[in-house]
């Protein structure tokens, strides 16, 4: 073969890879601190690991995505939002244990790399990023061909927080008498969206760009509502020891993940109508004709995030978050059992 072939024939566009990265060093860099030792494009990304004012400090770490919201955006064309919901996803899964972010660290992946695309989804990282107090420090942006359907890419996500060892949040403390106080989600955040999907654009026929009366607003627009974090809100309140148990109510719902945080001899008893489920999941209920069980393990029913604390601290905390203009609701209690979730 006479002819040179090289890497852009095998689809992979390095060109376009450094635009894109030149793009992600300018968005990265509004996030840095003091403790940012590196710039984007290094091998690794350099943290200030000292922590003076923390006593005994913990790392908590963690990972996630946003799953198959991603086909909502796709369908929608909106990209600047998803990373940001990546990013509060992250925030809140190491907040249970009372940990405060540090730094992120993103994965994109695509068949094949468009700079605009990739530059917007960093546009909602760093975002989410800068009002979470949270560095971008690195990242991966890999293009390859033939793996993705065309326009389509994935994202993930890592996160490193700190806390100090004394004021580690691990559930161990919960008691039968305790109170349940829901923090309300704005929707489904990143969970549930594979069901969501079949049952709007499968079931009922509908396109991100069909408005429902009962939602107000599109169905694309419901569905790419934030996944909010809880960080600014919870923070106070983690220096005052008055959480015994967090739970972030993601994949599993309030059935599968309230358990992850409740020590050996205990339940919850969780009352329904003790706070309002958002219009979404009672529409995908009626369209799909879903039982009840299987609404409470798929979706967060309209809770994004659990607090378990004791009756003594409850108007303490409502307290607290009512000053920053959050209700939350009391929506059941621990009880003796074996870590399950009976919602009655």
């Amino acid at each position: 073969m006479t002819q040179q072939i090289g890497y852009s024939d095998a689809g992979v566009d390095i060109d376009a890879a450094t635009r894109a990265t030149d793009k992600i060093k300018e968005l990265a860099r509004r996030t840095f601190n003091k403790h940012t030792l590196s710039e984007i494009g290094s091998f690794g990304g350099m943290y200030d690991g000292s922590f003076p004012d923390v006593t005994q400090p913990v790392l908590v770490a963690s990972v996630d995505g946003v799953g198959t919201k991603l086909k909502i955006a796709f369908l929608a064309g909106i990209h600047d939002t998803v990373g940001r919901d990546l990013v509060n996803h992250c925030v809140n899964d190491i907040l249970v244990q009372g940990a405060r972010p540090l730094f992120f660290l993103d994965y994109i992946a695509t068949g094949k790399l468009s700079p605009e695309v990739v530059a917007t989804v960093i546009e909602g990282i760093t975002k989410g990023c800068s009002e979470n107090g949270c560095v971008l420090l690195g990242g991966e942006t890999a293009e390859m061909p033939g793996f993705y359907a065309a326009g389509e890419y994935d994202v993930a996500g890592f996160i490193v927080g700190v806390v100090g060892r004394e004021r580690v949040i691990d559930g161990k403390q919960i008691a039968p008498g305790d109170v349940l106080l829901a923090v309300p989600s704005a929707g489904l955040h990143t969970n549930g969206y594979s069901l969501a999907r079949k049952l709007f654009f499968e079931v009922a026929g509908y396109s991100v760009k069909t408005h429902v009366a009962k939602l107000g607003t599109t169905v694309g627009e419901a569905l790419l509502a934030p996944h909010i974090s809880y960080l600014k809100l919870l923070s106070p309140l983690l220096d005052q020891k008055v959480i015994k148990g967090l739970a972030h109510i993601t994949g599993g719902g309030l059935v599968d993940n309230i358990p992850r945080i409740l020590p050996e001899g205990t339940s919850v008893r969780i009352r329904k109508g003790s706070w309002p489920v958002l219009p979404i999941f009672d529409l995908l209920q009626q369209i799909g004709n879903v039982s009840e069980p299987e609404m409470f393990r798929t979706f967060n029913m309209g809770v994004g995030m659990v607090v378990v604390c004791a009756r003594a601290e409850v108007a303490r905390i409502t307290d607290a978050m009512q000053q920053v203009g959050q209700t939350c609701y009391e929506i059941g209690e621990v009880v003796q059992g074996n870590r399950e979730v009976f919602i009655e």
